[in-house]
């Protein structure tokens, strides 16, 4: 498979082999469903908590004795049926909400989820994007706005929300420290694209494409079925 690349002003430069085991991979709903829950599960807190009437304070004596008051017959103040006692059936913190995905699973669902990017023409490769020294988020407004003008990718011009997942290969400060503010873009390490980040986001865009495809590749080690 070959794709065109791109440099820092939206224009083609080159060409880059694609992996078929990466960006040729058929779709697979359950599989993708299976990971994308797992994925979502895992990053629960699980904090949320309640006490129950035994562990709220307070309701050690008995409100009023058993008869002769008219009332209906209560032990204690705590009880789930009064104000301030415990709640019943209410979360526990000690709930563990995690799932396994082992890596077979995810490799795959992340190389089916790219696919179907690939395939809805939603993937940008380009060349490597320098910064110099310094951060400059005016340069990388820019380079969005030039993206935004290659045949496809339009909606990054006026967006507010993140509508693309920008993957690089290896950490670079200053290239995050220039992007972070740029509202249509989050930011992803080749080796950490998960297929949350793939199918929560309209593009994907790897910069310095060989290096991250090359990244990508060892992690997605499936044959195409």
């Amino acid at each position: 498979m070959k794709n065109p690349t791109y440099n820092a002003k939206g224009e083609k430069k080159g060409e880059i082999n694609l992996p078929e085991n990466v960006f040729g991979v058929s779709w697979n709903g359950d599989l993708v469903h299976q990971v994308l829950r797992a994925i979502r599960a895992n990053t629960r807190a699980g904090t949320a908590d309640t006490k129950g009437r035994a562990e709220v304070r307070g309701g050690g004596k008995k409100p009023w004795k058993q008869k002769g008051t008219g009332r209906a017959r209560h032990g204690s103040s705590r009880s789930p049926i009064w104000k301030g006692g415990g709640v019943t059936h209410g979360p526990l913190a000690e709930k563990n909400y995690k799932q396994k995905v082992n890596k077979k699973m995810a490799s795959k669902a992340l190389a089916t989820a790219l696919s179907a990017k690939m395939k809805d023409g939603q993937v940008l490769f380009t060349e490597t994007l320098g910064f110099g020294k310094a951060p400059k988020t005016q340069d990388a407004a820019a380079i969005v706005q030039a993206f935004a003008k290659i045949n496809g990718f339009e909606k990054l011009a006026k967006a507010r929300t993140p509508k693309a997942m920008v993957v690089i290969p290896a950490v670079d400060k200053v290239f995050s420290q220039s992007f972070r503010n740029i509202p249509q873009v989050s930011l992803s390490l080749a080796k950490d694209l998960n297929t949350f980040d793939v199918l929560n986001h309209q593009y994907v865009i790897f910069v310095d494409a060989d290096a991250s495809v090359a990244t990508l590749e060892k992690r997605c080690t499936v044959s195409k079925k």
